[in-house]
């Protein structure tokens, strides 16, 4: 079983694609783990809103095999608090499925991408940056992985 976070488009800012790839490499340590980057669309700025969703997620629909589990973060999707989320995440990993968290553009997820997707999770009522919703969600899966292993990175 592996997670894997896929990601429209790069991370453009330095400060936050470092701190990425310093979760990034922790998380290693406790399952195998990848950011899968899906480029950006070529002549987006030319698309409508909907005709740049429809390309996002084919390119997103593209990248998954039949057999993940996917999960969009999605600002109508399940809220957890971390011990909640760690315990999820555990009945997750015990399926033996591959699982595929997507954050999408900014726009969101085309309906086939919506679909396709077996649930949605949800990071807060707040909105944040696309760009800030990445480090979110890898510290997230970082720190339910040291729940699961009693580790005292998570405070209660």
């Amino acid at each position: 079983m592996r997670i894997q976070l896929f990601l429209t488009g790069k991370t453009t800012d330095p400060r936050l694609a470092t701190l990425i790839d310093e979760y990034q490499q922790r998380l290693t340590h406790y399952v195998p783990f990848e950011l899968v980057i899906i480029p950006e669309i070529k002549n987006a700025k030319s698309l409508s809103q909907d005709q740049l969703k429809t390309a996002e997620g084919e390119a997103i629909l593209a990248r998954l095999t039949p057999a993940m589990d996917v999960l969009l973060l999605d600002e109508h999707g399940r809220e957890f608090r971390s011990i909640e989320y760690a315990d999820f995440l555990q009945k997750k990993m015990a399926s033996g499925k591959d699982l595929a968290l997507v954050i999408g553009g900014a726009y969101g997820f085309s309906e086939a991408v919506y679909q396709r997707a077996n649930g949605k999770l949800s990071l807060s009522q707040m909105t944040f940056s696309h760009q800030m919703v990445r480090l979110m969600a890898i510290e997230q899966l970082y720190r339910a992985m040291t729940i699961l292993r009693h580790e005292p990175y998570h405070h209660e």
